[in-house]
């Protein structure tokens, strides 16, 4: 009789193990490459070439950047694993395997998430050290982009008045500097999150005040990098060239990244500016 009772909490356990899920690792062939190798051209300083800026020259990067791909995705998975950053648990990561743009989107998001938040909150390698802005934007142009992102666009590159007969602050046309899109403080969870551009979670602080914003902006301008990270060069043309919008756009973006230090600001999903350079690409 006690045999046969072991026997059935055996095979009871058995069953109960059999069931539980097993997790499974993303497919690698749907992590998006980096699109850039490590270690470009050092300067010495530690600094490498990362993508080619508004200006056509390389934007400078952590010579240890990209990371190992093997590690890369081993920190990916670990993220997809949990649902959020590891390192950043109040961002949410999915891994969705359907060829879908949302879902590719998905993807590119996760994959930037944890290229940003490798070492720690914030903490990891610039998206410009792979193509993966490039990439998103790829997968926005295959259809409509979103209503608010497209108006944004249109309102910011096609509709700009020529710098002489517009107002300026500092120097830089206000007129020409590119609509956040997104409002601050929307849908704040309570732990200091709220809601960006396709859910994602940023800081309630984001983005910051315009008038802020835009004496940041003319500061950088006026040094022709950004202050708070000297090594980012920054460009604010006034013509009406689709050369001209991006370079006026990369501007925005990088003083909205760095505003209280290097690579400390406001991430991009709190704007639509990537969706706005997309559309002037």
């Amino acid at each position: 009789m006690k045999f046969t009772t072991a026997l059935f909490a055996a095979s009871a356990f058995v069953a109960s193990v059999s069931s539980i899920p097993v997790r499974r690792d993303v497919d690698p062939d749907l992590v998006p490459q980096f699109g850039l190798a490590a270690g470009l051209n050092p300067d010495g300083t530690g600094n490498c070439d990362g993508i080619d800026g508004p200006n056509g020259q390389p934007i400078l990067i952590p010579c240890s950047c990209p990371p190992d791909r093997n590690t890369f995705i081993a920190d990916l998975n670990a993220n997809v694993a949990a649902g959020h950053a590891v390192n950043n648990p109040s961002v949410a990561v999915s891994f969705p395997s359907d060829n879908s743009q949302a879902s590719q989107l998905a993807r590119i998001d996760a994959a930037l998430v944890t290229l940003q938040n490798l070492n720690g909150a914030g903490v990891g390698c610039p998206a410009s050290s792979t193509t993966f802005v490039a990439q998103q934007a790829a997968i926005q142009a295959g259809t409509a982009a979103p209503a608010t992102a497209a108006a944004a666009a249109s309102t910011s590159v096609a509709a700009a008045p020529a710098a002489s007969s517009a107002p300026t602050t500092g120097g830089v046309d206000v007129s020409l500097v590119p609509e956040f899109g997104v409002t601050a403080g929307q849908s704040p969870d309570g732990t200091g999150n709220c809601i960006g551009i396709n859910n994602i979670k940023i800081p309630c602080s984001c983005p910051p005040d315009r008038d802020t914003f835009i004496a940041d902006l003319n500061a950088n301008v006026a040094a022709g990098h950004a202050t708070n990270n000297p090594s980012v060069s920054v460009s604010f043309p006034t013509g009406n060239t689709n050369a001209d919008a991006a370079a006026r756009i990369e501007a925005s973006i990088v003083t909205l990244q760095n505003l209280n230090g290097a690579g400390v600001g406001c991430p991009a999903a709190s704007t639509t500016f990537s969706a706005q350079l997309a559309a002037v690409q």
